[in-house]
């Protein structure tokens, strides 16, 4: 049997959180609530599970009285911001076992659920040299079952084109919102740029930056032949300390270079290890950056 996507116990564990920004989008609400509903309008939605803290006068007390468990009732509420969940599906993810395609898969249904669960409309794009098809979800949790549907149907292929990709996103994403990148960032052309625009434009970006360590601190040695993951150009290196070394100082400059971007656009920029438990992601650095609370 395959292994789930999300195990069904941090599921239970995100519902306490909900995902943050800190621009104000014009018309719409969310990212900072302090309640634990979806709104006070009229028509009924969904329910949840009670947790301390939650609006004692949005129990539903008949349910109490047929299942002796407390539940919430949810209501639609004013437009929220979108959330839009751009997973990296170019060929370089899939490198050592496709550990940071399967990990980028993974935290993107994490945090797609933390969105459901506060309603709000989540949307998730593949792209790679261009942008996927997007697929909608709203409405609640119980959309949750599409998310994982539509992961598990990703595969990783192609080069990496970040410049068509923000050329799309500003033509088609009319509504300003969370854009959250799960990539490598790795392509020939420059990433930067391009996402610097989005910005722009008026979009928050959070940018979640994945490597593998074998990547991040390569121990090969010797005369090499190293293939191009994207393009399958073929180079053959001498590998010694001075290159590994000129190597560590190439790839933290391009960390700092992404979240130069991030924050110079008010976003947030996180540096990830998919040797990392999921769960510790969460609750550990995304929690400390302010991107979940």
């Amino acid at each position: 049997m395959a292994e789930p996507l999300i195990e069904a116990s941090l599921l239970r564990k995100l519902e306490y959180l909900a995902l943050k920004w800190d621009k104000s989008f014009a018309g719409l609400v969310g990212g900072q609530l302090t309640s634990r509903y979806a709104g006070i309008g009229q028509d009924f939605l969904d329910h949840r599970q009670f947790y301390p803290g939650d609006d004692l006068r949005r129990i539903n007390w008949r349910a109490y009285l047929r299942f002796e468990k407390l539940f919430l009732k949810l209501f639609h509420s004013e437009p929220r911001v979108p959330v839009r969940l751009l997973v990296d599906c170019s060929a370089s993810m899939a490198t050592n076992n496709r550990s940071k395609f399967q990990y980028a898969r993974r935290l993107a249904a994490a945090l797609g659920y933390i969105a459901l669960v506060r309603l709000q409309t989540v949307w998730l794009i593949p792209f790679s040299e261009d942008l996927g098809e997007a697929h909608v979800c709203a409405g609640g949790r119980h959309q949750f079952g599409r998310v994982v549907d539509v992961l598990t149907a990703l595969r990783p292929h192609g080069l990496t084109n970040f410049a068509r990709v923000a050329r799309r996103l500003l033509d088609e994403a009319a509504t300003k919102g969370l854009l959250i990148f799960i990539s490598d960032f790795l392509s020939e052309d420059d990433c930067c740029g391009p996402l610097e625009h989005l910005a722009q434009a008026g979009h928050e970006l959070l940018l979640i930056h994945l490597w593998d360590d074998a990547e991040r601190f390569p121990n090969w040695r010797g005369l090499m032949e190293l293939v191009d993951a994207e393009t399958a150009q073929q180079y053959l290196i001498e590998i010694d300390e001075n290159l590994c070394r000129a190597y560590a100082l190439a790839f933290e400059e391009f960390q700092k270079g992404l979240e130069r971007v991030a924050r110079r656009t008010g976003g947030r920029y996180v540096g990830l290890s998919t040797s990392l438990p999921l769960e510790r992601v969460i609750f550990g650095p995304l929690f400390e950056l302010g991107a979940v609370g």
